[in-house]
């Protein structure tokens, strides 16, 4: 764990105790003298330096050495329009679409998204959330939601689209906002809508799950 999220940290002093100080005493390893980092949720980028100076047999007490304001997200911004899948396929890669530094993903009611998939928001955070204390981003995910493509086309008409077809890209450095569907791909109305814009592949015979494209794509775009 790179940093703690905490929404005491920035204080003189915190006791720490139940799961952080198992975490922290047990599975760690940590002393007396030992540095841990902090963050809190609304003041995200300032990274807040601790030293450990007591441990008891429940919890730690640390005392605060410094703060600074040291950001750390991707160098490039990516947000993916996702038709709507299971939660179990989304969770499994969100951890490591936050890794690599996916800006935002939004999630769309497409033709062949299954109605009884009902997005659990509170879920997504906390899974995000300990991603980045894994990670050290110091940014959080957007997540939002749309009604159908064309209304996430409507919004964001740069967007290329993931799709079979005969084009495959070599350069993705110019794409910031790609679509991507469902499993089943596109409907034939969405394919029609779609045609306006553009449609790529990637250069591999297999047929790629929604979730294994989304992270083949996002990972040739940001890193």
């Amino acid at each position: 764990m790179i940093y703690i999220l905490n929404d005491a940290a920035g204080s003189s002093s915190i006791t720490l105790k139940g799961d952080l100080h198992k975490y922290l005493i047990k599975v760690r390893r940590h002393n007396v003298g030992d540095t841990i980092f902090m963050r809190t949720k609304s003041d995200i980028n300032t990274l807040h330096r601790y030293e450990i100076t007591a441990i008891g047999g429940r919890d730690v007490d640390v005392t605060l050495l410094s703060s600074s304001i040291q950001e750390l997200k991707s160098k490039k911004s990516l947000h993916i329009g996702w038709c709507i899948v299971d939660n179990k396929s989304i969770e499994k890669v969100l951890p490591s679409l936050n890794e690599i530094g996916v800006d935002k993903i939004s999630f769309i009611h497409c033709d062949r998204s299954q109605k009884n998939f009902k997005l659990d928001f509170k879920r997504f955070q906390r899974i995000l959330e300990a991603s980045m204390q894994q990670c050290g981003r110091s940014s959080y995910m957007e997540l939002d939601t749309y009604k159908s493509i064309q209304d996430f086309i409507n919004d964001f008409p740069q967007t290329k689209v993931f799709d079979f077809c005969d084009k495959t890209l070599d350069d993705f450095s110019e794409i910031d906002t790609v679509l991507i569907g469902c499993e089943g791909g596109f409907s034939k109305d969405e394919k029609e809508f779609l045609t306006s814009q553009d449609v790529f592949r990637l250069n591999t015979p297999m047929i790629l799950r929604s979730e294994s494209a989304v992270m083949a794509i996002a990972s040739k775009i940001l890193l």
